[in-house]
C-alpha cells in the first residue's frame, strides 16, 4: 500500500502572526519526499519573507530541529528525539511491535499500524513483506484519509458519529477509480467494521493491492489504532488474511489492558468480504 503524505498546507495551522505559527510553516513545509530543501524553497511554500524563513532556519538549525548541509536544510535530528517521546506513539508501537513481526512472519506481506490524528491515519510503524520491492514504499508518519483504507475505516468505525458525519459530508478524494466515496457505501462498510472486527480494502489507494485491519482496543474499550497487512490482490484474500489480523490485533488489545471484542464466528463475514 502506498501511503500519501498531503501537503502542510492542507492541514490546519497557526496563523503566520505568531512565532510559533511561522515556525511551524516552516516545518511543514517538508513533505516526505523531500530529503532537504533551498531558503527559496521553504520561502515559496511558506509564504514568508526570506529574511524572516533564513532567521527562522538559524534558530531552528542551533536548537537541532533542522539541520544545515551546504546552503540547503533538512530536518533534524533533535525532532526525531522528541517524536520517540510521544506517549501515546510510543505505548501503542512498543505494544504492536511483536505482534507485528508475527504476522509479518506469518503472512510475509507488508504490516503497518496507524493512529488517528485529525481526519486522517498516520502510519506509525511499517515493516515490510515480499511485496515491497515492487510497489511504491509506504513511510513511517505518513498520512492518509480515513475512507480509503483499511486502517483508516477501522479508526472511523469507531469514532463518534457526529465525528463520522463530518468525514462524510467532507470532500472524499479518489485515489484510484476503486476508492469508495459514495457515503451510504462508506456507512455500511463502518457497519461491517463494528459487526465483524476488520475493515477491507481493495485497489482504494492502489490498484492490485488488498489491506485487511482490525482495531486495537485500549483501556475502557476505546480504539487507540489500528494494524493492516497490505498485500497483492493476485495472491491474498480477505478471507485468509482477517483471521489473522483480528488475532493479532486481540493481543495488542490485551496487551494494552483493552477489551476486544469477542471473537465470534468470523467464518462467514471473510467470505462474504472476499
Amino acid at each position: 500500500m502506498t501511503v500519501l503524505t498531503h501537503p502542510a498546507s492542507t492541514r490546519p495551522r497557526p496563523g503566520a502572526d505568531t512565532a510559533m505559527g511561522k515556525v511551524r510553516m516552516v516545518l511543514e513545509a517538508f513533505t516526505a519526499d523531500d530529503v532537504d530543501l533551498s531558503l527559496a524553497d521553504l520561502a515559496r511554500r511558506t509564504g514568508l519573507p526570506k529574511a524572516t524563513v533564513h532567521r527562522l532556519c538559524q534558530e531552528l538549525a542551533a536548537w537541532g530541529a533542522l539541520e544545515r548541509v551546504a546552503v540547503r536544510y533538512r530536518l533534524g535530528l533533535r525532532l526525531w528525539e522528541l517524536g520517540q517521546r510521544v506517549p501515546r506513539q510510543r505505548v501503542f508501537r512498543e505494544a504492536a511491535l511483536p505482534y507485528l513481526e508475527n504476522l509479518l512472519l506469518v503472512t510475509r506481506e507488508t504490516v503497518h499500524a496507524a493512529v488517528l490524528d485529525g481526519r486522517e491515519a498516520v502510519y506509525i510503524e511499517r515493516l515490510s513483506g515480499r511485496a515491497s520491492a515492487s510497489s511504491a514504499p509506504s513511510r513511517m508518519g505518513g498520512r492518509m484519509d480515513l475512507h480509503a483504507t483499511a486502517t483508516g475505516k477501522c479508526l472511523l468505525a469507531h469514532s463518534s458519529s457526529d465525528f463520522v458525519e463530518q468525514v462524510l459530508a467532507s470532500e472524499l478524494p479518489a485515489h484510484t477509480p476503486h476508492t469508495v466515496v459514495a457515503p451510504e457505501l462508506l456507512r455500511r462498510q463502518l457497519a461491517h467494521v463494528r459487526r465483524n472486527g476488520f475493515a477491507v480494502e481493495r485497489s482504494e489507494v492502489r490498484v492490485g493491492y488488498l489491506s485487511v485491519a482490525a482495531p486495537v482496543f485500549g483501556v475502557g474499550g476505546v480504539v487507540v489504532g489500528a494494524i493492516s497487512v497490505t498485500a497483492p490482490t493476485a495472491r491474498a484474500t480477505a478471507a485468509a488474511l482477517a483471521p489473522t489480523v483480528r488475532a493479532a490485533a486481540a493481543g495488542v488489545s490485551r496487551s494494552l489492558g483493552g477489551a476486544p471484542r469477542a471473537a465470534g464466528v468470523v467464518a462467514r463475514s471473510v467470505a462474504a468480504a472476499g
